[in-house]
């Protein structure tokens, strides 16, 4: 098979699940994978002969060296001063491609390949990578946050289009709000659903997984296509009985930490219902005053 025109070369610095899996995306669609840097992982090691055997292991200036596109794919903290300490080694030149793929960080952290002439680009599919070959299927249709100058954004979305991903133009002042965004809904929903758990199992429920699940997918669908319209149960209600009846409950010693979860979302659930006309202004100060909270 011929390759096809303006094939890359590919290196990746920071070998673990997600500068593997990207390399494999990249090399699927005929990019060349020329190196990776060493790992003392072992898991890493073997993801890197599992999922690119052949690929050579290469010093990191060396790597550079090669590459027309390098993923510095190191942990969040170690983006900065690994380009830097590059930049110091000339390892960057002019019209290279510099990717990271951290969803908290701008381009601020590759300002030193960027100083060198090189394209610099913060790509982020907002995904979770398990380092297996099935992250490829899940790249398919993955919305993909793409931060660049004007030169080098079509690049972002050239690749990321050939890989399978949805490119969303994020701007660079924006990058941490994106962030924070995808943070508080996946990372919190994970800490919502867990003491969600942790209660049916103290309420006797043999498997709570199995039997929050319907609900949860329900709500978590209805909120995506709905919003705010979607919202059932007592704070949209004004139920305030049942309100009063759960922080109750949650008085003991074991669930005050969830109580004060339960109270801060419920807050935040009112205002919310209240600003779109779900709740009245009279159904919101009851539902204040029930939730514990000193008079509006």
């Amino acid at each position: 098979m011929n390759p096809k025109p303006g094939r890359l070369k590919v290196g990746v610095i920071g070998p673990g699940k997600v500068g593997v899996i990207l390399a494999l995306a990249l090399r699927n669609v005929q990019h060349e994978v020329i190196g990776v840097t060493a790992s003392t992982r072992v898991e890493n090691q073997d993801r890197i002969e599992a999922l690119l055997p052949g690929v050579p292991v290469l010093e990191a200036p060396e790597l550079c060296a090669q590459a027309d596109l390098v993923l510095v794919t190191v942990p969040d903290d170690e983006i900065r001063p690994v380009v830097a300490g590059l930049a110091k080694l000339n390892a960057w030149r002019p019209g290279q491609i510099v990717v990271h793929c951290s969803g908290a960080h701008g381009l601020a952290v590759l300002v030193d390949a960027a100083a060198c002439g090189a394209l610099t680009l913060a790509l982020h599919p907002a995904m979770t990578f398990t380092g297996y070959s099935l992250d490829l299927q899940r790249l398919e249709n993955c919305p993909a946050a793409v931060t660049a100058n004007a030169i080098a954004q079509p690049i972002g979305q050239a690749l990321l289009i050939e890989i399978g991903c949805q490119p969303q133009i994020v701007a660079d002042e924006n990058r941490k709000l994106y962030h924070a965004a995808l943070a508080h809904g996946a990372n919190h929903l994970n800490t919502l659903v867990a003491q969600s758990l942790e209660l049916l199992r103290e309420a006797g429920v043999a498997d709570p997984a199995l039997y929050l699940r319907p609900l949860l997918e329900a709500a978590l669908d209805r909120a995506l296509s709905e919003g705010i319209n979607g919202l059932t149960g007592p704070v949209v209600r004004a139920d305030t009985g049942t309100l009063t009846a759960h922080l109750e409950v949650l008085g003991t010693p074991s669930g005050e930490k969830i109580k004060t979860t339960y109270q801060e979302l419920a807050r935040a659930t009112a205002e919310l219902a209240h600003d779109h006309g779900r709740l009245t202004d009279t159904q919101y100060r009851a539902v204040h005053t029930a939730l514990g909270a000193e008079s509006l």
